[in-house]
């Protein structure tokens, strides 16, 4: 008998009949010989819905208001499950982020875990009923309801997973997979049967919208191997997991493409030692995530520094760039929010030379100019104006041969 944690997303619980769909899923996986440990988001929408009617009460709504509203939204689908499983014949007992014991720090909004208790989960696993528990949500050290961010629910599965040593975690989603790319702007994207943790981390954090990041870091830490797959098909999906030789065999796993990009040069910063720090640390300090970043020295002792970072950040970071100019001497501030990111990702970049030449040439056979470039030992992205982003992507994929099956 194994125990598994299953994750319905906000798609596979979109309404009734779909929440009885994903009972009888739960009632397959049990009559199996299986424990199952269910983790559930809002229903498709529903977070968005409860965000706009804050925003329709104040402009400015909250943090710790907003996490009280929002966390509302799994509340109703756990009920709802549980009432649906109950009404098969299987005993079934919701429970919210707070009666589970997931503690976080005090980040409204965007919590980070700190603990996870389980103890009435485990309780309830050993009377033989089914929990279902409320994902993206949890509560701090003052009892406050806390959200982890968007698809946080993810992070509530894996922690659980990692906490009760499940044996899988299960997150069941509208796609199959992971693909090789986006499926719609690919057609011949193909399903990865397995990722590494560290392959997968990348192509969460540059764009791939199937997992949220920081599962994947819990996964890692933890080694909980996590399953993507449909909630509206059979057949296996993508399993991640810690890194095996047959991942290497492929050059490149996957291409993924982030059009919530923006680019900001302050230009004429004097060049001299502390600049970069004390730019930066106001950023930091506004907990805004900062990309890539190149520096270029012009005439005169001055420099001119471009990084990059969401486009959804920009409203909070030009106020700061905008103070941070006349603090520092700087001349202007240029700010460009019609690019993307491409990026490939792959283990196999480790053992294989010569893959950023063949991206820069399948990008410039295209006639597509690179803006700006990062790498890592398994990730080469390129920044370019937005409406290259699915010309690029195509051309990776080609380049690369990702709708191919690895050869053994």
């Amino acid at each position: 008998m194994a125990l598994f944690v299953q994750k319905f997303g906000g798609t596979s619980v979109g309404d009734l009949e779909r929440i009885q769909r994903v009972a009888e899923r739960i009632e397959e996986t049990i009559r199996a010989g299986h424990q199952v440990v269910v983790v559930l988001s809002a229903m498709s929408g529903e977070t968005d819905r409860l965000m706009r009617l804050a925003h329709e009460v104040t402009s400015h709504p909250d943090d710790r208001e907003l996490d009280v509203l929002l966390s509302s939204g799994e509340r109703v689908t756990i009920a709802l499950l549980a009432m649906a499983l109950r009404g098969r014949g299987i005993n079934a007992r919701s429970f919210t982020g707070r009666q589970v014991g997931i503690v976080t720090n005090s980040s409204h909004t965007r919590a980070r875990i700190a603990k996870v208790m389980a103890s009435p989960v485990r309780q309830a696993l050993a009377e033989g009923v089914v929990p279902v528990v409320a994902g993206f949500q949890g509560v701090n050290e003052r009892s406050e309801v806390t959200t982890l961010g968007r698809g946080g629910s993810d992070l509530t599965a894996v922690a659980l997973a990692a906490s009760l040593k499940a044996d899988r975690c299960m997150i069941f989603t509208d796609v199959a997979g992971v693909y090789t790319a986006d499926p719609k702007v690919v057609p011949s994207a193909r399903k990865i049967h397995k990722l590494s943790y560290e392959e997968m981390l990348e192509l969460a954090s540059l764009g791939a919208n199937v997992l949220q990041s920081r599962s994947v870091e819990f996964a890692a830490k933890y080694g909980v191997p996590v399953e993507v797959k449909s909630s509206f098909q059979e057949g296996d999906g993508t399993l991640v997991t810690h890194e095996d030789a047959d991942m290497e065999r492929a050059v490149v796993s996957g291409v993924a493409g982030d059009r919530n990009q923006a680019k900001i040069t302050i230009v004429g910063v004097p060049d001299r030692p502390g600049i970069a720090a004390d730019l930066f640390s106001a950023v930091a300090g506004a907990s805004i995530s900062v990309d890539m970043i190149i520096q270029n020295v012009s005439q005169g002792s001055l420099a001119d520094i471009s990084f990059t970072v969401p486009r959804t950040d920009l409203p909070r970071a030009l106020p700061m760039m905008e103070k941070a100019k006349t603090e520092l001497g700087a001349q202007t501030i240029e700010v460009k929010d019609e690019i993307a990111k491409v990026s490939i990702v792959g283990v196999g970049m480790r053992s294989h030379s010569g893959v950023a030449s063949r991206m820069f040439q399948a990008l410039s056979r295209e006639g597509i100019n690179i803006l700006m470039i990062s790498t890592s030992e398994i990730k080469i992205s390129c920044v370019l104006d937005e409406r290259d982003l699915d010309s690029a992507i195509n051309a990776l994929h080609q380049e690369f041969a990702l709708n191919e099956p690895v050869q053994d």
